[in-house]
């Protein structure tokens, strides 16, 4: 009898192995991309080379390198993920303990009367039970996973898991990415002041021709006055840009752990934004489903879908559990441990819940609706990647081209301001003209100055949407 006890629970744990329910396959290979980017092939200014993990350092500044690496080390937004991520791996380990059997020691004594019934009540001179009964013993029990429960709610873990990771990753590389934007930023700012401040030197110079010109008879009072409403009109724009220079500062005091009156001045001192003098390196469509978080998340917690889809196939079936108990039962505390007091029992227990089928029934539709959802937010995820990438790569291209056709505007505006006060100082040109051409020349310098922030705002972006930074080492 104990033989065949123990051969019928060693079949139960290697038939264990069985799993019900739908095999689990990634899509990401059948994921169509393109290879490479299209916009990528229309401009030299990108490479098909791989974007570098720790991207930023392409810039060669060590002042940003040292500003991400506070971010990545301090950031607040960094530290709720990893404890979410810790927090997610704690719930993998309680899951995977399903596997080991559980136990229980007990021990216990009594003093009870128990009355007779039955036939034993009519023996003649036969009284009721009353006495002492002490136990003590060990009960093992373990959850033979016939149908793959067990093994399901651990994969589901485990991609639930992975898809945290592929948060954590994902709030890396913004934090990584808004750091740098911060950084770029005020290097943005200081230019353009720099700017701001060499227009108002031309035009305090243009001002102070006028009125010398209108004291010795040869200007009047409304060149004078065009003059200055348009030196000090350049002039109110540099508080404004005073002010976005330190929101930024601020915004990179707090990216990178510290309160606003900590803020890093050091970059105070960078005083035109980061730029890549060489073919920015983007990869394709194929690399880009493996480098980005979001990608690898919505791949992950498809996974877990799935298999949450076995854990309620699983529920539909019967609930089949190994138990076994070694103890000694005494009615004294010194008979406990000798061979007459000796116990033990083993066997399956086996339970299927019938009455509630209709409900394990609706918890699998509910499942496989979730898995339904899943993969349509997988295939959302890598469509709108792709897009994300085209849409970078093109409006980066864009604003490089911008920016070269207003650096040639300045050129022939520098010549015709310079011109224009010459014939004006020299009696032969209205001051209208030198008005308009300064107002010209003012205005292509600050498109410069801002072109020059939204190419390296763009840039960040195209690095962000490449999903660079992640991958261990990239920080």
């Amino acid at each position: 009898m104990t033989r065949n006890l123990i051969l019928a629970a060693a079949s139960l744990v290697a038939l264990s192995a069985c799993t019900v329910g739908p095999r689990y396959v990634s899509p990401v290979p059948a994921a169509p991309s393109q290879a490479p980017f299209l916009e990528a092939a229309k401009s030299p200014a990108f490479s098909g080379e791989q974007p570098p993990g720790p991207w930023w350092s392409l810039f060669g500044d060590p002042l940003l390198d040292d500003l991400v690496q506070q971010a990545l080390t301090a950031n607040a937004d960094l530290r709720v993920a990893a404890a979410n991520l810790a927090q997610a791996r704690a719930v993998l380990r309680e899951q995977r303990a399903g596997r080991l059997p559980t136990t229980t020691i007990n021990a216990n004594g009594t003093y009870a009367r128990q009355p007779l019934t039955g036939a034993s009540a009519d023996i003649p001179g036969a009284s009721a039970f009353k006495g002492e009964t002490y136990d003590v013993g060990l009960d093992i029990g373990y959850q033979v996973d016939l149908f793959g429960r067990v093994e399901s709610a651990i994969r589901a873990s485990r991609a639930d898991a992975d898809a945290v990771q592929a948060a954590f990753d994902l709030t890396r590389i913004t934090v990584a990415a808004e750091t740098t934007r911060a950084y770029s930023d005020i290097c943005s700012y200081n230019r353009q002041i720099a700017v701001a401040e060499e227009t108002l030197r031309i035009q305090q110079g243009t001002f102070d021709l006028t009125r010398r010109l209108f004291e010795g008879g040869r200007a009047t009072r409304l060149e004078t006055g065009q003059a200055g409403a348009l030196l000090e009109q350049t002039r109110a724009a540099i508080p404004t840009l005073t002010a976005q220079r330190a929101a930024a500062l601020y915004r990179l005091a707090v990216l990178t752990g510290k309160p606003p009156a900590e803020a890093p001045t050091a970059v105070l001192a960078c005083m035109a934004p980061p730029e890549l003098n060489r073919p920015i390196p983007v990869g394709d469509g194929a690399s880009l489903l493996a480098r980005r978080p979001d990608i690898r998340r919505a791949e992950r917690q498809l996974a877990a879908a799935a298999a949450r889809v076995n854990v309620a196939t699983a529920d539909l079936y019967p609930s089949i559990r190994l138990g076994g108990s070694i103890g000694s039962t005494a009615s004294a505390i010194s008979g406990l441990g000798t061979s007459d007091s000796f116990r033990f029992s083993l066997g399956p227990l086996i339970s299927w819940n019938f009455p509630n089928m209709e409900v394990a029934r609706s918890r699998l539709k509910q499942a496989e609706a979730g898995a339904d959802g899943a993969l349509a937010t997988f295939d959302g995820a890598w469509l709108t990647a792709l897009q994300e990438s085209e849409s970078a790569l093109a409006t980066y291209a864009g604003e490089l081209d911008r920016l070269a056709a207003l650096r040639r505007a300045a050129t022939e505006a520098g010549d015709a301001a310079r011109i224009a006060r010459l014939r004006y100082q020299a009696g032969r040109e209205n001051f209208q003209v030198v008005l308009d051409a300064e107002r010209t020349l003012a205005a292509i310098n600050a498109s410069i100055a801002q072109s020059e922030q939204a190419r390296a705002t763009n840039l960040v972006s195209l690095f962000l949407a490449l999903g660079g930074g992640w991958q261990d080492g990239g920080a």
